[in-house]
């Protein structure tokens, strides 16, 4: 007997919005009705294990299939299907769900239950303008019968021709989504969604090569694996298994480097897989992620929130029915389930690199360079991380010997503590571009750390607050002598006005560079030490750095490199160019020198005579002397300085050893090392 009648909501607007807003992705729809139909079919299965069910189960495959030419897309299943009263109850009172109803009853027994909730099915109206639904219930005596919705909330329910129970939902679908009536779309995404839901799916049949072009066999084409990996107990898989599955899941992707089976039923459930991949980019770490399931039916591949932002670097799947299909970032935000997840897949990955490193050191080096990543990452984000980790975390000399951070600090404490007791760790990061500087460091016994991976920067920073009286400089920070201070500073054999003159020199001299600056300095190196030695302040440059991972700090990197030049006060060309200074600039300074010193003198005068007084008790006349007087003398200076650079501009020797130093550093190009080559053939002949 027909019925007609308006759907149950309590508002009369709301089901519009249902229907276009119910999920942010449309797409979404074809996983609703497919966990619906797999419900459908888990539900009949319990219900005969639980002697409810009496009569045969047989087929219990999901079909889904296309009718473009009618534009319908229908979902079949051979599960418990609906009587009339059910459709009533289910179907025509939003988000009263027959699963809560049934979990209650078969909580103990239960297969696994996909949806929690009773919006699913609206997920339809989405993409179809109209939805019906024919089913038969699996109670003996039972009719078929037929329901209808054009996507208002007016519906009808007949009388229908059915054989079999079950259901077939039948989509008419939009002209403004005809692209779910393409075979290929609906492949897509039954791939996306229902790869591995636990009852089979098909769609179509299965193709074959005839008669020179593919034909449809008599053999179900079924897109998906009821058992997958994570289903099976751990002792029943041998790796090879583990790396079939990942080769599924990441197909052309590198064989993982280990991975971590999850299997935990209390105080929530959960089970999976993670894998730790082999990474050779940035574009492999964002590319591949880890896939969110529920009762086997995907979720997503967004889960940040469900394990910690380190972890997301991994691969594999995670499935838990305690996070529900309809996850948002709020929910996860505030579950307590989904913090304890959290915190136990921390706990699993760290017990495993733990347990790794243990059982076969010589292996887990061999991966070091690919589990970096994940491990700092891990540290820096997760204090209760690091605690695990610093077990195990290493760290990689120049000569490719690995230590762990306390291995690492027995090795150096004896003779890289500074003369405040301060441990210091030295790095590169370029093993060839800072040679020089490793080499000086290597000379004086000390041991180099090998610093060149991604997240080096910060966690050189982070762990400087870790170690006790610690720190860490790159070998180019400074000469060598200066980064790790032994004894009390040695004085310069190169003093008073000869330092400042050679010091204008070069700097004079220096090339004009975007977002640098040089500053000069003296220093008594050894007569064997380099002439000239470009440094970059270690402070400087970490705050530059560390700008590209920190917004708030993107200030630093719009200011200039600060390099400074150091002369060799002891080599014997730095000493040829300050007596040819002296010999050269003599007269021309002289003048310049005598009367710096009248004016020198005639400031310190006018100072005393003006200590004490306030500076509103000073007459403008007292003022006015002293601002000349401090004009004069930075008249005078800048003639001295011109007079310097004059000379140096003709002395190929300094521009030499400038060139020299910018070279070892890979800053001279272009025109300047066109120069420097020309200089040095005709320096040669």
């Amino acid at each position: 007997m027909a019925q007609k009648g308006n759907i149950g909501v309590t508002t009369e607007n709301i089901f519009p919005v249902i229907k276009k807003f119910l999920y942010s992705d449309h797409d979404i729809f074809l996983r609703e009705m497919v966990s619906n139909a797999v419900d459908a079919t888990q539900k009949l299965k319990t219900l005969a294990a639980q002697g409810d069910f009496k009569g045969e189960v047989g087929d219990t495959t999901v079909r889904v299939s296309l009718d473009e030419k009618a534009g319908t897309l229908t979902i079949s299943d051979h599960g418990i299907g609906m009587t009339e009263e059910e459709i009533d109850k289910y179907i025509n009172q939003i988000a009263f769900s027959g699963v809560t109803d049934f979990l209650d009853k078969y909580k103990e027994n239960a297969n696994a239950i996909i949806g929690h909730f009773g919006l699913g099915f609206y997920s339809s109206f989405m993409v179809a303008s109209k939805v019906e639904i024919v089913t038969k219930s699996y109670q003996e005596g039972a009719k078929a019968v037929k329901w209808s919705c054009d996507g208002s909330p007016a519906f009808e329910i007949e009388d229908a021709e059915k054989a079999e129970r079950g259901s077939d939902i039948i989509l008419h679908i939009s002209d403004d989504c005809k692209e779910f009536l393409e075979k290929a779309r609906i492949e897509q995404l039954l791939n996306k969604y229902c790869k591995f839901m636990p009852v089979p799916v098909a769609f179509g049949k299965k193709t074959e090569w005839k008669d020179g072009k593919q034909v449809d066999t008599d053999q179900d084409n079924i897109i998906n694996n009821v058992e997958p990996l994570w289903t099976k107990a751990p002792s029943s898989l041998k790796d090879e298994d583990y790396k079939n599955f990942y080769r599924t899941l990441y197909p052309m992707q590198d064989e993982p480097l280990f991975w971590i089976h999850l299997n935990v039923d209390f105080p929530f459930h959960l089970t999976g897989i993670l894998y730790f991949p082999r990474t050779h980019s940035n574009i492999d770490l964002q590319r591949n992620k880890i896939q969110l399931y529920c009762n086997q039916v995907f979720v997503t591949d967004q889960v940040e929130g469900i394990v910690p932002d380190f972890l997301t670097l991994l691969h594999g799947v995670i499935d838990s029915p305690d996070i529900p299909l309809n996850v948002s970032r709020s929910y996860l935000q505030s579950d307590a389930n989904v913090k304890k997840i959290s915190t136990y897949i921390t706990k699993k990955v760290s017990d495993r690199l733990q347990q790794t490193f243990k059982d076969d050191r010589k292996d887990f080096e061999d991966k070091w360079n690919d589990l970096k990543i994940f491990i700092n990452y891990g540290m820096l984000t997760q204090d209760d991380f690091y605690e695990r980790a610093k077990e195990f975390a290493l760290f990689k000399d120049l000569d490719g010997k690995y230590f762990t951070f306390e291995e690492y600090k027995t090795l150096i404490k004896d003779n890289q503590t500074d003369k405040n007791g301060e441990l210091v760790y030295l790095y590169a990061t370029n093993k060839d571009d800072q040679y020089s500087y490793i080499k000086s460091a290597q000379d004086k016994g000390y041991s180099v750390l090998l610093l060149d991976g991604q997240l080096d920067v910060p966690m050189v920073s982070m762990l400087e607050n870790k170690f006790e009286k610690s720190h860490f400089a790159r070998v180019d920070a400074d000469i060598i002598d200066r980064l790790i201070v032994k004894d009390d500073k040695k004085e310069s054999a190169i003093t008073g006005d000869d330092r400042d003159n050679l010091s204008e020199v070069f700097r004079s001299q220096m090339p004009q560079m975007d977002k640098a600056q040089f500053n000069v300095d003296v220093e008594s190196l050894g007569e064997n030490a380099q002439p000239v030695v470009i440094t970059e302040s270690e402070y400087m440059r970490r705050m530059k750095e560390m700008s590209h991972f920190q917004p708030g700090m993107s200030f630093y990197g719009q200011m200039p490199d600060t390099y400074t030049i150091v002369l060799n006060a002891d080599h014997k060309l730095v000493k040829e160019v300050l007596d040819d200074t002296n010999k050269t600039t003599a007269e021309a300074l002289k003048p310049v020198v005598s009367e710096l010193k009248g004016l020198s003198a005639r400031l310190a005068a006018l100072h005393q005579s003006q200590n004490g007084k306030k500076p509103e008790d000073l007459t403008q006349e007292e003022k006015d002397d002293v601002q000349n007087t401090q004009k004069a003398i930075s008249e005078q200076h800048t003639k001295k300085n011109q007079i310097l650079g004059d000379y140096a501009k003709g002395n190929n020797i300094v521009h030499q050893l400038i060139d020299l130093a910018l070279l070892q550093n890979g800053m001279l190009k272009g025109e300047a090392l066109d120069k420097f080559l020309k200089r040095s053939v005709d320096m040669i002949k």
